[in-house]
């Protein structure tokens, strides 16, 4: 499964046009590396096994994720949490789904909007995406954790900035066979799932797909009023139209 994932960030990579995106990249880095790092990889003997283990990620997704009870409380602590959350994940999958789609959609963006720019925009829309979500649940005692949030305005404000361009995805309903679209096409479908899926969703544990809403809605807007007419059309592979999402783990 691993291996998969690698060759599909190799082969997405090869096809991002632009000589560098060190934002991009360091975000990427920056975020295997806390994965790596805390508990929730099961790879450091720190953080015991078992039942110690489960502890010890519960406890490290309330102090960095963000929690609606107690966010609006006005503790210092969880008024930081929107930007912390940014960086822990809360699996494998969840950590793996989210870097590809930012290393393939967020090199493009970066270079179009600029490397400050780019991190502000990042951070600001990521935050504010995970405050939409717990405004709207202001009770919920769930920790909230991922950057899917922030990876969502990247493809609100790609979609703005290079609509023409051909994404090339593997879909499951077409047994993983390769198809491109225009991001016209394949941005806003993704968009309608996360819109149905929100309807659907239960108070439970899972994924916060308001938070994929608000993020894709602000970097779309964003990229609308900052930028003038949308650049020409290229070509950008990935391997499915959505990010994993943000985990309430």
């Amino acid at each position: 499964m691993i291996s998969k994932w690698s060759a599909s960030i190799v082969r997405a990579g090869r096809s991002v046009r632009g000589s560098s995106a060190p934002v991009t990249y360091s975000l990427i880095a920056l975020c295997c590396a806390v994965f790596l790092s805390g508990p929730a990889s099961g790879l450091s003997p720190a953080y015991g096994t078992g039942d110690d283990l489960l502890a010890a990620q519960r406890a490290y997704f309330r102090r960095w994720g963000v929690i609606p009870a107690e966010l609006f409380e006005g503790s210092a602590g969880s008024a930081l949490t929107p930007a912390t959350a940014l960086f822990v994940h809360g699996s494998w999958v969840h950590l793996l789904g989210n870097m590809l789609f930012l290393y393939v959609f967020g090199a493009m963006t970066e270079e179009r909007m600029g490397r400050v720019q780019f991190i502000l925009f990042y951070v600001g829309c990521g935050s504010l995406a995970l405050l939409g979500y717990a405004a709207v649940n202001a009770d919920s005692e769930q920790s909230l954790v991922g950057a899917s949030g922030a990876i969502s305005a990247v493809l609100g404000a790609f979609l703005y900035l290079f609509p023409r361009a051909r994404v090339t995805s593997l879909l499951p309903f077409l047994f993983f066979l390769p198809v491109r679209f225009p991001a016209w096409i394949v941005l806003p479908f993704w968009a309608a799932l996360q819109w149905l899926a929100a309807g659907r969703a239960s108070d439970g544990p899972g994924v916060a797909y308001l938070a994929h809403l608000v993020g894709f809605g602000l970097g779309f807007c964003y990229a609308s009023v900052r930028y003038g007419r949308p650049t020409s059309p290229t070509r950008v592979k990935a391997p499915a139209p959505a990010p994993e999402g943000e985990n309430q783990p």
